[in-house]
């Protein structure tokens, strides 16, 4: 199995701070995730001034203003905050990522050398924003939270049409309800995704705890991306339905059991390790009683006991009706020397 890719992601949960961006980036290091990634945009290039917030974000802001502009100013990253950022990173063991929402932030993005562009939900239909992206010739990793089958192929269609092999391409399920209900996770339709469109696939989870993204790992998941905070008290749209700390290193350590315990072969034999319990654990043939010489073998004669370093019980046909050619005791261990 391969490494799962694990994208921690920091989003817009630095809340404008600097420092809680760079604690961020020690969170994702010390749990061990393969990415932190945080969120590229101004607003006034994604969101009409007019436009309301999201239900989650209501209700996790506990905000009057119901601005989803005033909202995402306060969260913008200042772009001077970048390259320390990335040295930070670098020097804490973990790779820097973040997700561009518009073409400008792209284009700064690619310049500032981010290895893949990370396509959110809401962009899915977003062609000329796609058209853009595709020109980048890097690998991208796209989240389909609120799309149809028939969004997500044309969305792909853009990069094919683009030269883009389908090893550059990964698809994650999501759904976009912040934390989503497990009842409407859907996981299946992450196979599905990749059984009909013949891509990788992974999962971006919204929801509470950990659970989903380690089935989701199980199922084939080759990319995890998951919401994390300092803390989840904090204000803001996403700290609630994101994980703390010890819950982010819990879901990686939990991840990497997960792939090597899918790992094996998948054919059914002892592995290496219980290999020393088989005489320990299973059972041999012994003698139920004290026999003399010239006794024919019953089944009441018989009696299977551990350790299982002689005659295996399932051979006890091969003993019934055997005569004894010496006298045994009674839980003596079953020896076709016995017979000749």
């Amino acid at each position: 199995m391969k490494k799962t890719l694990i994208i921690a992601e920091a989003g817009v949960n630095h809340n404008g701070s600097y420092e809680f961006a760079k604690k961020l980036i020690e969170i994702a290091a010390d749990a061990g995730a393969d990415f932190v990634k945080f969120q590229t945009f101004k607003a006034d290039k994604i969101v009409n001034k007019s436009a309301k917030k999201a239900d989650y974000q209501i209700a996790n802001t506990n905000e009057h203003d119901d601005s989803q502009y005033a909202m995402l100013k306060d969260l913008e990253m200042p772009s001077q905050w970048y390259p320390n950022l990335i040295e930070y990173s670098k020097a804490k063991g973990i790779s820097f990522l973040s997700t561009g929402f518009d073409e400008d932030s792209i284009d700064f993005l690619d310049e500032l050398g981010i290895p893949f562009f990370k396509i959110p939900s809401g962009e899915i239909t977003n062609r000329l924003y796609l058209q853009h992206i595709a020109l980048k010739k890097k690998p991208v990793i796209i989240s389909t939270g609120m799309a149809s089958m028939e969004e997500i192929e044309d969305a792909l269609k853009i990069f094919y049409e683009a030269g883009y092999p389908k090893k550059d391409i990964t698809v994650l399920h999501c759904n976009t309800e912040y934390p989503t209900p497990f009842s409407d996770v859907n996981l299946l339709a992450m196979k599905n995704i990749r059984e009909l469109l013949e891509v990788r696939v992974g999962y971006s989870d919204h929801t509470e705890g950990i659970e989903v993204p380690i089935a989701a790992v199980a199922l084939g998941a080759e990319v995890i991306e998951k919401h994390f905070t300092i803390d989840k008290s904090m204000p803001g749209p996403d700290h609630k339905a994101s994980l703390e700390p010890v819950e982010l290193k819990n879901m990686v350590s939990a991840i990497r059991n997960i792939e090597q315990a899918m790992a094996g072969s998948g054919n059914k034999e002892p592995s290496v390790s219980e290999k020393k319990n088989i005489k320990v654990i299973r059972k041999s043939l012994h003698f139920s009683k004290s026999l003399t010489k010239g006794s024919v073998i019953s089944k009441n004669d018989l009696v299977a006991l551990r350790p299982g370093d002689g005659i295996s019980p399932m051979k006890i046909d091969d003993v019934i009706g055997k005569t004894l050619q010496q006298d045994v005791k009674a839980f003596q261990l079953v020896d076709l020397i016995f017979f000749q």
